[in-house]
């Protein structure tokens, strides 16, 4: 980096030249307001890249800097003045020390006090950068020395865990490399970080959600919609499915709070329209580390013309498996590789789960090529079978088998929350078993494929009778290890699946888990209130763990969105459908009516945070408090 591209402000921070400024602009972002870095960014082994930072020493500065993505220039949170931040590298098994300044001026509208959380990193409790749990946070002027020992290889990232520092600029890739030889080889290497950018104050944005938390579903059903469905399904369906949506005040086209008629979507901190590239030579394997580093937004990502074969996820080596296309949740990492020959370029394409917008990039042979952009895939539509009320035949069919015994029909009684368990539970409210600890739960008997229970229906927490905070109940949830998505099913390519990775290793712990906690994730979609069995983070006691000891944790979710869970500290080992292991990740993506578990060894002593990684739902209430104790 030349001295004469970058000055420093009275603050000590980077500040960009008139010139390189304008020259950010001009291609759409691409580390808006601090120019264009090397198309090259981020190719691990390229030489003369600025923005990675490797070794065992490192000192981060936390301030704010001027972006421009959209046209109007706004005020982001940065790490020595870039979005993303710098890309870390570490080696396993070496001790890092990292020092986090706090630059951020007086007046700042993103809070003052700011933190790091390493995602997915294994460390002590006060080295996981959660203020309030982990630590204090680290306050205007202050500088925190992060120093802990890398206990594992692979690709993660990192960002703020203050307010909503995370949507406004605070996130970095961190990539560890192995101390033994990887599984696969490849000839280059990089990270391709996909980020949802918006203009508004994120609180604002916070704000409009709690007001009015469908102002981005531009595409609610018409007229049109109706006539089309009808001509489709016949009258009698249609109606009874609009009755079903209308009694229960939802839309089946709100799959996202925040889609692209807020966001603009980045590319290793670019716009489409800035063409992140990533150079090769015919027949190289090039490795693509991806991460999802959104505060809101699952990705679906596929190279026209590529076969992608994905070889880890969330850092963690898996049997390689060659898919076309994979949904990536927000906090998620895959790496894959791909061998692009034959044609001079090829265009990596990310679209919103929504189909609202996307960001793309591309891999070429030289500078300044592009293939061409596919469109963006029509818009899906949600079911009553998506969201675990029966029938889950991926035809997206109402096929109510799992409603026998309710009262109301198809009616609003489906699923609601307050409804008289009675029709499901075979007994009364009041005759209801609440377990002794309030986050324990079923054993694995009730996982779906076993018995649910009186009336083959899932039970509930009783915390969520008559929960004003809790809209919906799901009555027949399934893994949904082997289903795509919503969007996914039958597009004619081949997408990855939770069912496919495999680990390469067998279950670390080897033990059977001595005991489960069940927890279902709830909300109220027009409140835009989140939790855990409908109760908020502020309402209730931290999940106590045994430390040493091997549990099972169930999830299950109540509410129409999906919510990528992310447990600090501590792996999550998912299971198959039978209950064996099958796949180590940190975070565990949860699709509406999904029941999925996973075990856990509680092998890290301290309070740790336990939370949805959507930002807003976390900051709404879900998210709880894990502690560790002996």
């Amino acid at each position: 980096m030349s001295s004469d591209s970058f000055g420093r402000n009275a603050d000590g921070l980077l500040k960009p030249s008139r010139r390189r400024f304008v020259q950010g602009l001009a291609v759409g972002g691409a580390v808006a307001g601090l120019g264009l870095w090397p198309k090259s960014i981020w190719a691990l082994s390229g030489p003369g890249n600025g923005n990675v930072l490797s070794g065992t020493e490192f000192d981060l500065v936390i301030g704010e800097t001027p972006m421009n993505f959209t046209g109007r220039t706004r005020t982001a949170i940065t790490v020595n003045g870039s979005i993303p931040a710098p890309l870390l590298r570490w080696r396993e098994g070496t001790t890092v020390n990292l020092r986090v300044s706090n630059a951020l001026p007086k007046g700042s509208i993103h809070g003052r006090e700011t933190s790091i959380h390493w995602h997915g990193i294994l460390l002590p409790a006060n080295m996981d950068g959660v203020p309030g749990l982990s630590f204090n946070g680290i306050q205007p002027g202050e500088t925190y020395h992060y120093r802990f020992t890398v206990q594992q290889g692979g690709t993660y990232w990192y960002h703020s865990h203050s307010a909503f520092q995370e949507q406004a600029g605070l996130y970095g890739p961190l990539v560890i490399d192995p101390i033994d030889p990887e599984p696969f080889s490849f000839d280059r290497d990089y990270v391709v970080m996909l980020t949802d950018w918006t203009d508004l104050d994120p609180t604002a944005l916070f704000q409009r959600l709690k007001k009015m938390s469908g102002y981005d579903n531009y595409s609610k059903r018409t007229v049109g919609d109706f006539f089309n469905d009808v001509q489709r399904k016949g009258l009698a369906a249609t109606v009874d499915d609009r009755k079903m949506w209308g009694e229960m005040r939802m839309t089946p086209t709100d799959l996202s709070d925040v889609n692209a008629n807020t966001y603009t979507y980045l590319m290793n901190g670019t716009t489409s329209l800035g063409n992140w590239t990533g150079l090769f030579r015919s027949g190289e394997k090039i490795r693509l580390r991806f991460i999802n580093g959104s505060a809101m937004t699952h990705f679906d990502v596929r190279i026209p013309g590529l076969k992608m074969t994905v070889v880890a996820a969330d850092g963690q080596y898996v049997h390689p498996v060659t898919v076309d296309e994979f949904r990536i949740a927000t906090a998620e990492t895959f790496d894959v590789i791909v061998e692009p020959s034959g044609q001079d370029a090829f265009t990596i394409f990310a679209q919103d789960m929504g189909r609202t917008g996307y960001v793309s990039g591309t891999l070429a042979v030289r500078e300044g090529l592009r293939a061409p952009v596919p469109s963006v895939d029509p818009r899906p539509i949600l079911t009553m079978a998506d969201m675990g009320h029966g029938g889950m035949g991926h035809g997206g069919g109402h096929d109510m088998s799992g409603m026998k015994g309710m009262e109301g029909g198809c009616g609003a009684s489906m699923g609601m929350a307050g409804m008289d368990h009675s029709t499901h539970a075979g007994q009364s409210p009041s005759k209801q078993q609440a377990p002794a600890d309030p986050h324990a739960g079923h054993n694995m008997a009730a996982m779906p494929g076993m018995d649910h229970g009186a009336g083959g229906m899932q039970q509930h927490p009783v915390s969520e009778t008559g929960n004003a905070l809790v809209d919906m109940q799901t009555m027949a949830p399934l893994p949904k290890l082997d289903d795509p998505g919503i969007g996914l099913r039958d597009n004619g390519r081949k997408v990855l699946t939770y069912a496919m990775l495999k680990s390469t290793f067998n279950d670390p712990d080897g033990r059977d888990p001595g005991r489960d906690i069940e927890l279902h994730l709830t909300g109220h979609m027009e409140r835009f209130a989140w939790g855990f069995n409908g109760q908020k983070f502020s309402e209730v006691e931290p999940l106590r763990l045994n430390y040493g000891e091997r549990l099972r944790i169930v999830l299950v979710n109540d509410t129409m969105m999906t919510h990528p869970i992310h447990l600090h500290g501590m792996w999550s080992d998912l299971e198959d459908e039978q209950g064996n292991f099958l796949v180590r990740k940190h975070t565990i993506d949860m699709p509406p009516g999904s029941k999925r578990a996973y075990r856990v060894r509680a092998d890290a002593l301290g309070s740790w945070a336990y939370h949805c990684h959507l930002l807003y739902h976390m900051e709404a209430g879900m998210m709880r408090e894990v502690r560790v104790e002996e």
